[in-house]
């Protein structure tokens, strides 16, 4: 059987150990069409050889640019890194000025896109990227040179002989690819991360799927060009799981319908939102149906793992399960057993329910520095706590610096960052990466995340405040969408929310109250404002005195992505947010 030592190696393991009629699937023009191992194989090798007589070289750049996840996605990055060369995976959401920086920082070659959307920005900058030859399309787009162009060249297999001595050369420890971190403050930092980073990870990863080998199916969906969603990728190739590209995130409740899958990653935004559509269901339903569903609800949220609740919970837990929970789990598809959760913090009321429901929702924990993952629960052999984010990984040591940081050992930890020697010393100190994050191990190995190094901070009487947990714990309302607690050297914690405008349109509506037509409005008006001070007094009682929200001021539109308020990652730019609305800043401080 083939060892693999770099991430090109997946795709010919899954040839000879599972040779997969559905190892890729994409839904073009509302049919899926699967691409089979064979077939995976044979159009990388014809990308390769399509490259090579472009001249492309080990070490070139070659960028990535995909709206939705799909098939050519994974031959493109697979026929990259058979040269030696290296691919650079862009957030198409960016703005055209980040484009422009990261093609000009990582010196790309080529560029390949999705759609007209994303080729029209790049189109805007090219003039600005003097190291960019030519921009392939994946969809057919008047006027644009199409990906399949380059495996039309590819055609020609007499250059394979050369491709496979240049295969030969790559080592494991050589640069694979280029992430750049959308960070939450100032420009994308390139992480340089290697075959080995990565592959080791997905192996490492792998240990931790409950899944039965070459025969499951996931539904990806987040995007491929974050670390955590492309170790998935590979992982799932390492086990023969076939792979689903879910649509867009509007059809996702379609695609798991389709799809059935078995397993899937999520990020805890889509989790609240899936928990609050079911909880919103709920609501409408009457009788007896309403008390049961609010039953089994309450019953979920005193979950605990491997029985500890005792015999008589788990008695109405089964029952719970075949008269309201098994409902939620056809929603999801009816297969769901596993959802690997990352990038932010989980609350621990979402993991109670979702495994009580029979949905394994497993936090984990790691950064792009990390490849990603460090630590992740594992439903089996008393691996899962709620509340932490598993143990480490195997070949992972994590140690707790003395200021409470976490700090990351192993074959995951990142080369550094591209260009950048300086940023690169201040994180990677004796062979430890520094995470900047804070945390704790627990008395049975199982690590705890408490909060950013850096988001923390002091209030004028010197009081330290941890931002992440009070948001965390005021994101339970249902009327508060976002939070974002501000107040770092000033005399008291305050908050800066964006309300959850539809619940609240509903809420409304059952009350029969008029709370405004547009959400400027609805961010005004008295009743609002009042509800959410009676949500926000609820959840402070959780606190210190010290660390109670004194005031808030309610935002009068969505935070999104485009609008630059949250990263890619759906974690908050707090600068970003903080200068959007300084006048209500100032209002809460003045």
């Amino acid at each position: 059987m083939k060892t693999i030592k770099r991430l090109f190696d997946f795709p010919y393991y899954q040839l000879e150990k599972f040779n997969l009629e559905e190892a890729l699937v994409t839904k073009y023009d509302g049919k899926w069409v699967s691409t089979s191992t064979k077939s995976y194989v044979e159009k990388l090798n014809k990308i390769s050889r399509g490259l090579l007589q472009l001249g492309v070289q080990p070490n070139d750049k070659v960028a990535l640019i995909s709206t939705n996840n799909r098939t050519e996605w994974n031959i493109m990055d697979v026929g990259i890194m058979q040269l030696g060369a290296q691919d650079v995976p862009i957030y198409p959401t960016i703005s055209e000025e980040d484009y422009a920086y990261v093609l000009n920082h990582s010196e790309s070659k080529f560029c390949f896109v999705s759609d007209k959307e994303v080729y029209d920005k790049v189109i805007a900058i090219k003039a600005q990227v003097s190291s960019l030859k030519e921009v392939y399309t994946f969809d057919e787009i008047e006027g644009a040179k199409n990906w399949s162009e380059v495996l039309q060249l590819g055609e020609d297999d007499s250059n394979q002989s050369e491709v496979e001595a240049i295969m030969e050369k790559v080592t494991e420890d050589d640069l694979a690819t280029l992430i750049y971190t959308s960070g939450t403050t100032g420009r994308p930092k390139g992480v340089m991360l290697s075959h080995k980073n990565i592959a080791s990870n997905a192996i490492n990863s792998a240990t931790r799927l409950p899944l039965d080998e070459g025969s499951a199916k996931s539904l990806s969906f987040l995007p491929v060009c974050h670390v955590y969603e492309r170790m998935l990728q590979y992982m799932y190739q390492y086990s023969g799981v076939s792979i689903y590209f879910a649509e867009s995130i509007e059809t996702i409740s379609d695609n798991l319908k389709e799809v059935k899958p078995d397993v899937m990653s999520a990020v805890p935004r889509l989790l609240e939102k899936v928990y609050d559509k079911i909880i919103g269901k709920g609501a409408d339903l009457t009788g007896v149906k309403k008390k049961l569903f609010y039953w089994a609800v309450e019953l979920g949220l005193k979950y605990e793992p491997y029985g500890q609740n005792g015999w008589w919970y788990e008695t109405r837990l089964k029952l719970a399960r075949k008269l309201i929970f098994s409902k939620w789990q056809e929603a999801l598809g009816g297969n769901l057993s596993v959802i690997a959760s990352g990038s932010a913090a989980l609350q621990p009321r979402l993991a109670r329910v979702f495994n009580a429901a029979g949905m394994g929702v497993m936090e984990g924990y790691g950064l792009t520095e990390t490849s990603p993952v460090v630590a992740v629960n594992d439903m089996r052999d008393g691996g899962f706590k709620i509340g932490t984010v598993g143990r480490p990984i195997p070949e992972t040591e994590v140690k707790i610096a003395e200021d409470g940081e976490i700090l990351v050992k192993g074959p995951q930890v990142m080369i550094g960052y591209y260009k950048d020697k300086a940023k690169t010393d201040e994180v990677l100190k004796n062979g430890y990466f520094h995470t900047g994050d804070i945390g704790e191990i627990d008395k049975d190995g199982f690590l705890k995340i408490t909060d950013r190094k850096k988001e923390m901070f002091k209030t004028s009487g010197g009081k330290y405040i941890a931002p992440q947990i009070i948001e965390n714990t005021m994101k339970q309302s249902r009327f508060i969408e976002q939070i974002m607690v501000i107040g770092e050297g000033q005399r008291m914690p305050a908050a800066l929310i964006q309300p959850n405008f539809e619940f609240i349109r509903d809420w409304a509506q059952r009350k029969h109250m008029k709370v405004g037509n547009t959400d400027a409005e609805i961010s005004e008006n008295e009743e609002v404002i009042k509800r959410i001070q009676e949500e926000v007094d609820f959840h402070n009682e959780k606190f210190g005195k010290w660390e109670k929200i004194k005031k808030f001021e309610l935002t009068p539109e969505i935070w999104s992505i485009e609008e630059e308020h949250l990263t890619p990652t759906m974690k908050l730019k707090r600068r970003v947010i903080k200068e959007k609305y300084k006048k209500l800043y100032d209002k809460i401080y003045n």
